[in-house]
């Protein structure tokens, strides 16, 4: 089977499976009895139409209105399909909806109209009015397109916007904008050549002209030739705007030393005879799907320097719409703008250009796992999966609605409605808010094990930019710099942050004399002491925060985590210090729960499991939670002997032996200690109101069974793990956790132990 076959097989199976399409609706009130019916239907639906009907903008507060985007189409100009339909346009409007969710939590209805009229169109638009808080044009033919959207914009007081004109438009201005600070070039000099009449690339032009090309420096042509001043063939208002006083008739007769391509037409209409007659360093943006009028790899046999983009996922610069419309659209609803205006477009323009221009996210790194994300030749735009887009874009977009008048709904305090975008796509934002706030009222060195780690790099570029710790990273100078250059950060060892060399540090010396006179009753001969500390990165981290040198450790993204839990032990452990047990913090869609002990005691005895329960309500509290701890096992409130039932019977005894400031409850069985209703029936007398917010294992099977669970199967985010008992000296992460994660294990350790108790 050819590759193209087999594309097409898994792209049937993936519309047909589960369920056929990419949609389905669910609700989000509760409607498990008779009340919540009355509620939600008759009788009290009532009052909301009430309110509704003496203040229409209430619609806003009681119905999903403001977040709410009708997806329209008639079918006529479908991607590269052409005039197929409504009905067949269906699946493309299906995948905008879900993007529209996916990138900015927006929902959307696809609406297929089988309307080929553009003026009977947009009366069936403007009728839909009530139901949505912003209409998308979608895959109407041209000029059709421009008639609907124009009528539309007339006649309702919500923002409507033709992605295919628009969305382009604005992704080629971001991908322009820096395309000519890579060449040195200014849009209002540039000769732009472009080709392609339709929608889109009128869009386009418009948009450059707004941005600065002077509308005389660009050359228009079509399937007919050159657009000319007295030309009739195939001509429209829109495309006159461009009509050129020349005698020149062709596409390879107006590329002469043109400095910019702008191709959205066809394939191969570009040659490289053409490319080879463009200026240096010319900007080739060719955007025709699936086949670009040239391909990247011809244009650069015959310029080297060319800066091309296209519309394909598979080259560098992909020209996509999604780092548009999810984001101006959320913008928009947010402030209840009644349009989407022009300086709305250029502030979407300026929002995903600077993005471009700053260090990569993680995130999106991850995602793109292999490819060149450092701004340049190969890098003009963002990634759709950066999760930056939505707090960047839609808050500058938001911005620029109300400094131009057209919003209802103002935002009072734009950063803390950026900090809420980015909350909704760092799972973990919103919980760590407390601990971030406490480390920035310190100012802790935290020195990374292994500071070679992309993971670990990317983490240190974060802290500098977010906190105001300092990373200490330990590795070869050669290698951690090559790797920032490599993956695209700015930061660099010995001017943004101090460096640790096991194999060439001044400081050996004092390391390995420090290391011995901890061990030497231990074992540990000069010898060992001098190869440990050339080879250990772990103990040369442990010995650092010893010195202080270091105010905290964070070790384990390679490795296995009982082997770095001995060194730390050895070092920093004290009489005061010792390891009591492994915290994780699990974040799942209806809220955090906290696992304990998942890596310290294997089968931790009662004076250990009290202490556990102990530094789990401390920890908790870091996160601005109150405590509810379960005690979980097979045994439910003494109906078995012996086992780890008896074990949590102890601890819960120890812990009940002086007053605690917490809650606590057990030994119960997991559903138990979430089900508050079942928990009731079971032992009605129970002091643990609601669900446990922690639960607490006699075994770390269990513990890590149940923690590696909820990540592969809830969808759970896992901050940690955190190690309780040494007093935040240390920290020994998972090899599974993320930039993001070893940013927020930094935040943890970055608060001095006393700010917590």
């Amino acid at each position: 089977m050819s590759d193209n076959q087999t594309l097409r097989q898994a792209a049937l199976f993936y519309h047909e499976h589960p369920k056929p399409g990419k949609l389905e609706i669910r609700a989000t009130k509760p409607m498990a009895n008779g009340r919540d019916l009355s509620r939600a239907y008759s009788p009290g639906v009532a009052e909301a139409c009430l309110e509704i009907k003496a203040d229409p903008s209430m619609a806003a507060r009681y119905t999903t209105k403001a977040n709410m985007v009708g997806v329209v189409t008639n079918g006529t100009a479908v991607l590269g399909l052409g005039n197929i339909g409504a009905l067949a346009s269906k699946p493309v409007m299906e995948g905008k909806a879900v993007l529209f969710k996916k990138f900015a939590n927006i929902d959307c209805f696809d609406i297929e109209v089988d309307e080929s009229d553009p003026e009977k169109l947009a009366d069936i638009v403007c009728a839909l009015a009530p139901t949505f808080g912003a209409i998308n044009l979608e895959d109407i033919k041209a000029p059709d397109c421009f008639i609907v959207e124009k009528i539309c914009r007339e006649r309702m007081n919500i923002p409507v916007f033709h992605d295919d004109q628009h969305g382009t438009a604005i992704v080629v201005g971001a991908a322009a904008k820096n395309a000519m600070l890579v060449a040195g070039k200014s849009l209002a000099d540039v000769k732009i050549v472009s080709t392609g009449g339709g929608a889109a690339g009128i869009a386009c032009l418009n948009m450059l002209v707004k941005m600065g090309a002077k509308r005389e420096n660009i050359w228009l042509c079509d399937i007919h030739g050159l657009v000319y001043e007295g030309r009739t063939e195939d001509m429209n208002p829109h495309k006159a705007i461009f009509a050129q006083a020349s005698d020149k008739r062709t596409l390879d007769e107006v590329i002469e030393g043109a400095d910019m391509f702008l191709g959205l037409s066809g394939a191969d209409i570009l040659t490289a005879d053409m490319v080879a007659r463009m200026s240096k360093k010319p900007i080739i943006f060719a955007l025709a799907n699936p086949n670009p009028e040239i391909q990247p790899e011809l244009a650069r046999s015959v310029a080297p320097d060319a800066i091309i983009a296209t519309g394909r996922s598979d080259v560098p610069n992909q020209v996509n719409n999604v780092l548009c419309f999810p984001f101006i659209f959320r913008g928009a609803l947010d402030v209840g703008a009644t349009e989407i205006n022009d300086a709305m477009k250029l502030a979407c323009i300026e929002g995903i250009a600077e993005l471009a221009r700053a260090t990569t996210s993680a995130e999106a790194a991850a995602a793109y796992s292999g490819e060149q994300m450092t701004f340049g030749p190969d890098y003009l735009i963002p990634k759709p999966f950066d999760p930056r887009l939505v707090g960047v874009v839609s808050s500058s977009v938001a911005k620029a609605a109300m400094d131009s008048g057209v919003a209802t709904r103002p935002i009072d305090d734009l950063d803390a409605y950026r900090e809420r975008l980015n909350q909704s796509v760092f799972k973990s934002a919103l919980l760590m808010r407390p601990v971030f706030e406490a480390a920035r009222m310190a100012s802790r060195r935290i020195v990374f094990a292994e500071g070679e780690d992309e993971r670990v790099l990317r983490a240190a570029q974060a802290i500098l930019e977010e906190t105001t710790e300092t990373p200490i990273l330990i590795g070869r100078p050669e290698v951690i710099e090559a790797r920032c250059e490599r993956i695209g950060l700015d930061i660099r060892p010995g001017r943004d942050f101090q460096l640790v060399n096991p194999e060439n540090d001044p400081r050996y010396y004092d390391y390995w004399t420090s290391y011995h006179a901890l061990m030497e009753r231990r074992g540990v001969t000069p010898d060992l002491a001098k190869a440990i500390m050339r080879t250990n990165t772990t103990a040369i981290g442990g010995i650092m925060v010893h010195r202080g040198e270091a105010d905290s450790l964070i070790c384990g993204t390679f490795g296995e985590y009982r082997w770095h839990l001995g060194y730390i032990t050895q070092i920093l452990g004290t009489s005061a210090l010792r390891p009591h047990g492994a915290l994780s913090l699990m974040i799942l869609e209806d809220g955090p729960l906290f696992i304990a002990d998942t890596h310290v005691h294997q089968r931790p005895n009662p004076e250990q499991l009290a202490e556990i329960a102990e530094g789990a309500a401390r920890h908790v509290r870091r996160f601005g939670l109150e405590p509810k701890i379960a005690f979980c096992s097979q045994s439910q409130f003494g109906n078995q002997t012996g086992g780890s039932g008896e074990r949590l019977r102890d601890a819960i005894a120890i812990l009940d032996r002086r007053p605690r400031d917490f809650v606590y409850e057990g030994e119960m069985n997991l559903d138990v200690a979430l089900d508050p209703e079942l928990r009731a029936r079971i032992f009605p007398n129970s002091r643990l109101l609601g669900a446990a917010n922690v639960l607490i294992f006699a075994h770390a099977d269990a513990a890590s069974g149940v923690r590696n669970i909820l990540k592969a199967k809830a969808n759970g985010l896992e901050v940690g793990p955190i190690l309780m008992g040494m007093g935040n000296n240390a920290h020994i992460v998972s090899p599974s956790i993320t930039a993001r994660g070893l940013l927020n294990m930094a935040a943890i350790a970055g608060t001095p132990v006393a700010h917590y108790g």
